[in-house]
């Protein structure tokens, strides 16, 4: 089997890849091929650097594994889920005080649900099924969060999320995506939030599905 675990940022995944002695790139564990991919933060970068790899490569799956905001108050920092939906929610136009997502104004659709992928679905069953949406510009104001939350009805928000089911929708691949909450959506104050519990929980799960598969 061979899979393309991608991060926007190294620190998001070093547990994982210290424990299993990987690499950014190609690795192998129990005759397994896994290839690290860090694409940086945003969704342009994520887009180039899948792009990239996916034109020269093929594999089984892909997953996508790094921390988010929640805008659920139902989810604890520090807590794993996987978002089976994904939106890129800034792309649109404005009209007057209304949005007009990319769907109402007939270029495509903003929203992208991934191919599942029959290798980690079963592993995935316990997991919490999220909504996602996918931004260039995290949200700090509670007026921007009231709206946001009026028109997607999210549960996190990432900056890369969408960009990587875009990617891998276009060639076909299976995709999972596993986020860990860091902090909730609210006024900007990182005092609340908890990166280093989210980065740990994620790994602990990373590590735990990698030593499952076989």
């Amino acid at each position: 089997m061979k899979s393309l675990i991608v991060s926007a940022t190294e620190s998001e995944i070093a547990p994982f890849l210290s424990h299993f002695g990987f690499k950014n790139g190609s690795n192998y564990l129990n005759g397994n091929q896994i290839v690290v991919l860090l694409t940086g933060v945003g969704m342009v970068a994520t887009a180039f650097s899948m792009g990239r790899i996916l034109e020269k490569d093929s594999f089984d799956f892909a997953l996508n594994v790094g921390i988010a905001g929640s805008f659920n108050e139902g989810l604890s920092l520090g807590d794993v889920v996987h978002v089976t939906e994904d939106c890129f929610s800034e792309l649109g136009a404005m009209d007057g005080a209304s949005f007009l997502s990319i769907d109402q104004l007939g270029f495509g659709s903003a929203v992208m649900t991934p191919f599942p992928s029959e290798s980690l679905d079963v592993l995935l069953s316990s997991e919490k099924r999220m909504k996602g949406i996918t931004v260039n510009c995290v949200h700090g104001s509670d007026e921007e969060i009231v709206l946001v939350k009026d028109r997607f009805r999210p549960d996190i928000e990432t900056m890369e999320g969408a960009a990587f089911f875009y990617a891998c929708n276009q060639v076909g691949l299976p995709a999972v995506q596993l986020r860990s909450i860091s902090n909730y959506v609210e006024k900007r104050d990182k005092s609340k939030w908890n990166i280093p519990l989210a980065i740990e929980t994620i790994n602990k799960r990373l590590i735990e599905l990698y030593t499952a598969i076989r």
